[in-house]
Order: structure tokens, then sequence, then C-alpha cells
């Protein structure tokens, strides 16, 4: 299958102005919400998600950086626990604060597991939600996204690709054929 785009630049603004209106409409407002995105892709999407929420609701939102890397379940386990201090940046503490963690794809919901390891070693959150651009279903662990920009079923042959203008240069979200751990196409 070659490479198709399944979200455009627009259809992707129309996503995130959703999920942004959605999590201000779930929280019953802004204060006291953080938004955690992922490292790599889910960093700029929490940006732009509070860009948007800051838009509407006249309150700046915090935005952290997580990294999930020494939290992964293919690390041995003999080495520590400790959060990735050189890619992990949280602004404010998540102390008893609605955390909205933010991902670019959802697949068997592993990193997700990775990430709430890592936020509970950094504070005690009052909450943990998760926004994602994309749900792709195949899930191996019983998580699943309190917001979804969309849901595009795919076969474990696929791969879904987010490309964001601040680390690709274009908005876009693909899906292609796998060849040998390279989607089809070069990407």
């Amino acid at each position: 299958m070659p490479e198709k785009v399944v979200l455009t630049s627009r259809e992707m603004a129309r996503a995130l102005a959703r999920i942004a209106h959605e999590i201000v409409e779930r929280n019953k407002g802004a204060e006291g919400i953080v938004l955690v995105g992922m490292q790599t892709r889910g960093v700029p999407l929490a940006r732009r998600i509070a860009q948007i929420i800051e838009a509407f609701e006249g309150i700046p939102v915090p935005v952290g950086a997580l990294d999930i890397g020494l939290y992964r379940d293919d690390i041995a386990p003999s080495e520590p626990k400790l959060a990735n201090q050189s890619r992990t940046d949280i602004p404010t503490s998540i102390t008893d604060r609605r955390v909205i963690l933010v991902d670019d794809v959802l697949c068997t919901g592993r990193s997700i597991r990775a990430a709430m390891d890592a936020l509970t070693d950094l504070g005690r959150p009052g909450f943990i939600q998760l926004a994602v651009l994309v749900d792709r279903g195949h899930r191996e662990f019983p998580i699943r996204a309190d917001y979804v920009g969309k849901n595009i079923p795919s076969s474990k042959h696929e791969e879904i690709q987010v490309q964001l203008e601040e680390t690709d240069g274009v908005d876009e979200v693909v899906i292609g054929s796998l060849v040998r751990g390279q989607l089809f196409g070069g990407h």
C-alpha cells in the first residue's frame, strides 16, 4: 500500500481545537490543568492545545515535556527508574493537579503506561487524562484516550506517522505499509 495522507493540516487543526474545547468542557474550565506532552511529537501538540485553550479561556495553561525512555518495558529492570532529566521538563508541580497527558499516536498502550509511571515519580496528580491525535487500536493494556482527534483503524503491518511543522516541516498524518521496518515512500 503506498503512503496515504489520512489527516491534512486543516483537519489536524480542527481536531486539536476540538480536543482543546473538550478538555475545558470536561474539566469545567482551565484552572488547575497541566498539559504534559510525551517526547517527541506530544510536546508540540500539547503546546498547540495550550495556545488554543488560552485563546478562548484567557488562562495560560502550563505545558511540560516528558521523556519515558527509562520507563519503557523494553529497558532492563536493573536500570534505575528515574525520570530522564535531560528531556523531561515539567514547569510546575503536578501534585493534586489535573494532568492531561498528550501523545501523537495511541496503539498498544505501553508508552502511556510508561508515561503514567514516570508522572507518578514526579508527583501525585489529582488525576491523569489522555489526549491523542490518532488512536489506531491494537491495545495490549487496558488504556483508552479521553480525547481523540481521529480514530484510524489500521493493520499491524501499517505505520501511522504524525508529521508536525515543528519537527518535520509539514502538518499531516500519513499511513503506509511497513517494509522491513521502513514506511513505504522512504519516511
